[in-house]
């Protein structure tokens, strides 16, 4: 894990589910299959790159904690005057320290591993404002965990 700052704010577009902690092993892999299976990226109009991200955002308890409802938005960047299409749904993921968790390239099944380890951590000041999945067309995966100012590796 190393400590990044993000400078500036990125727009996502795409698919909305809303769920929540309880329910994400039931909701969370059919609302992925959507996304392929409609292909939804080839879909995101004014995309800024191929790059597909999972943001975590609209959490019930905003800046507290991630408990009860939360939105995860599956989507691309775009920039921040795009309008958004019936059927898909915008978020923002502000700029802030980001504290950057790696997942092994290409292991898409061991994101959910490296997210435990992520919520299991005390020693992190999580913001609980937006957090995300970053997926790079080489393969490469990183969680990014938006941290108060101040954070350190």
């Amino acid at each position: 894990m190393q400590i990044v700052q993000q400078d500036t704010a990125l727009h996502i577009m795409g698919i909305e589910l809303r769920t929540s902690n309880d329910e994400a092993m039931h909701t969370i892999p059919p609302h992925w299959q959507r996304f392929t299976e409609e292909g939804v990226l080839a879909r995101i109009p004014g995309k800024l790159s191929d790059e597909v991200y999972a943001i975590y955002t609209h959490f019930e308890h905003a800046g507290v904690d991630n408990h009860g409802i939360y939105s995860l938005i599956i989507g691309a960047p775009v920039s921040s005057t795009q309008a958004v299409p019936p059927g898909m749904s915008h978020a923002v993921l502000p700029a802030s320290q980001r504290a950057v968790f790696p997942v092994p390239p290409g292991r898409f099944d061991q994101v959910g591993a490296v997210w435990q380890d992520v919520w299991q951590r005390d020693d992190l000041p999580k913001t609980f404002v937006a957090d995300c999945e970053r997926y790079r067309a080489n393969g490469e995966i990183d969680i990014l965990v938006g941290v108060r100012d101040g954070a350190s590796t």
